[in-house]
């Protein structure tokens, strides 16, 4: 089995890997691209305006070896792809993997709302492929695509030579997607014109492709009909394939505490699943068990220690609740654990019972299997966790948190460059800013309410900006009580800014939905449409992005906010439209045999 995933940048080293491996392939099958074809791949997804087209790169991968690729280039200012590339490993083109990604090619051409594909074939006109077993070939060809309902455009002059020695001229193929039966003349006028001139300039003269351009003269263009007997053509391209890596912490609802008030509840996760599994959007992935040193390399052995042990000891239903502090004696805490309790929390309503240690380690799993998919390439991840654990610092543990699963997953991914946490929940996250604080190699930013009215109170300031080798690379943006979905978007802008300027190779964001209208701890008025615009503005930033769950606790609008983020995300990660529902010159094609 083969996976299809995209290559945005070749940022992280799996992807670098994935790059390499397709040049390699570029190289041996494709031996009439000029070198600059290969080569300049990581340029052309990193520079888009520079090449005057966006390029998008899939791979199919087995076992972290590619086994064939798709190299597609968008005009989002034509609405068109331009099919550039689409090749396998020797001998691989007969298991699928040529039409797997062939189809998704498809799917993110109408995601992107583009009209259709276009892309050069060789001819299988015998009056101009006289090699018969090149012509057999190119049959072959043609009729893989016309499965898709993609066909030849004729009666225009696509296919002039454009010296005597060439005697392979292509056609020019479209496909509809199943959605647009042949396009316009004075679209695809345009579309010829960025075609020759974008990508072949340097081979074909201006005089050419006025020629070319011109020779489109029937409005609809004419498609030429369909020719191979049994090539069904498939219908229109279904909605989006999951995108969104999800890890669930299953065993989050053992951690249940039953008291009024408590508003960090099982339905909380239960509530989240029901609205976002029929997106489509998402990939559930078992998380995996991780040793416990990812967390001790983020919090305190004694805190860890003692949470372990004070869980071990307390029979199921019952809970210890911290009740004294022992600010004055740090150096000698308490040995009867109830009493130890608040030598390591900082509020009273964060309790201690049988089994908060298992689900707080099982959020932590969630945390680190999606930070490992990331560092195998995927481009965004959601661990839904609960308990959350930004409020956790290294050796204190409250406000609902116990261990800070975005933390331990963010130093995890440290060791491979840097990192940004970005943390959007109504309370400050001072759980994530204590341990970081030092470090200039993970950059935290939090935009939450003023310490002045919100928890944890203490912490939030603006002029906390890190210590030693740490400042500056901690930044707070306190807001007031009364903010709407438009202040917040404006201190989201000065964070995602800064972000840019420190330059990470990923993205942490600590998602708290309890900025919401209506939440029972907070008391900002961010709607479903806010969540969909800040979602779109952090996948705009072009970084792979975990997000890892913090709070939220409406449950009535709990689930439609996540959704709507979550599509803005998907949206702004891929260049898509705004929606709130998923919804060398011309020569030989380029599909390996």
């Amino acid at each position: 089995m083969f996976r299809i995933r995209r290559i945005f940048d070749a940022t992280l080293a799996r992807d670098r890997q994935a790059v390499a491996q397709v040049q390699e392939i570029l190289r041996a099958q494709f031996r009439d691209a000029a070198p600059g074809e290969y080569e300049d791949i990581p340029a052309k997804l990193r520079d888009p305006l520079g090449y005057r087209f966006k390029t998008i790169l899939f791979v199919a991968e087995q076992k972290y070896e590619v086994r064939g690729f798709a190299l597609v280039l968008h005009a989002p200012d034509l609405c068109f792809c331009y099919l550039d590339y689409i090749g396998a490993l020797p001998g691989r083109t007969s298991r699928g993997i040529g039409g797997s990604l062939y189809a998704r090619v498809r799917e993110e051409a109408a995601l992107l709302g583009d009209r259709g594909i276009f892309f050069e074939c060789p001819s299988d006109d015998p009056a101009i492929c006289r090699d018969a077993s090149l012509l057999r070939q190119n049959a072959a060809r043609l009729r893989f695509y016309e499965s898709f309902g993609a066909r030849p455009i004729v009666n225009t002059a696509y296919e002039t030579p454009l010296s005597p020695t060439d005697d392979s001229p292509p056609v020019l193929v479209f496909d509809g997607l199943g959605r647009l039966a042949a396009p316009p003349r004075g679209a695809t006028r345009d579309i010829v014109r960025a075609i020759l001139e974008r990508k072949y300039a340097e081979r074909c003269p201006p005089g050419y492709i006025d020629a070319v351009v011109r020779s489109f003269r029937d409005n609809p263009v004419r498609l030429r009909a369909p020719r191979y007997a049994g090539a069904e053509a498939t219908g229109p391209v279904p909605g989006a394939s999951p995108c969104i890596l999800l890890t669930v912490n299953r065993d989050h609802d053992i951690h249940h505490v039953h008291e009024r008030g408590y508003v960090e509840s099982p339905a909380r996760v239960r509530t989240l699943m029901k609205t976002l599994g029929p997106t489509g959007l998402f990939l559930p992935v078992a998380a995996r068990r991780h040793p416990e040193r990812a967390i001790l390399a983020v919090h305190d052995a004694g805190m860890v220690r003692y949470f372990k042990a004070a869980t071990a000891k307390l029979p199921p239903g019952k809970s210890i609740y911290p009740y004294v502090f022992p600010i004055r004696n740090q150096a000698r805490p308490p040995r009867e654990l109830p009493v130890r309790a608040g030598y390591y929390c900082i509020d009273t309503f964060t309790p201690l019972n049988a089994n908060a240690y298992r689900a707080a380690r099982g959020a932590v799993d969630c945390a680190l299997t999606a930070a490992d998919a990331v560092l195998d390439g995927q481009r965004l991840a959601y661990a839904l966790v609960r308990p959350p654990g930004h409020h956790a610092e290294r050796r204190a543990f409250g406000g609902f948190c116990y261990f800070n699963s975005a933390a331990v997953a963010a130093h995890h991914l440290s060791a491979h460059g840097r990192v940004a946490v970005l943390d959007i929940d109504y309370h400050h996250g001072n759980g994530t800013q204590d341990i970081f604080y030092a470090r200039d190699d993970v950059l935290t930013v939090s935009i939450h309410g003023h310490p002045s009215f919100a928890y944890p109170y203490f912490s939030g300031f603006a002029s906390e900006t890190g210590e030693g080798r740490g400042r500056g690379c901690n930044l707070n943006l306190p807001l007031p009580e009364n903010t709407d979905g438009a202040a917040f978007a404006r201190a989201l802008g000065k964070a995602l800014e800064r972000i840019r300027r420190f330059a990470p190779g990923v993205l942490v964001v600590s998602l708290g939905l309890d900025t919401a209208k209506g939440d029972p701890t907070g008391t900002w008025s961010l709607t479903p449409g806010d969540f969909e615009a800040n979602g779109r503005a952090i996948g705009a930033l072009g970084l792979p992005v975990l997000v890892v769950q913090e709070g939220g606790y409406r449950i009535r609008t709990l689930g439609q906010n996540a959704r709507r983020f979550f599509l803005g995300l998907r949206a702004g990660a891929h260049g898509l439209a705004p929606a709130s529902a998923p919804g060398p010159a011309p020569g030989p094609a380029r599909f390996s045999p």
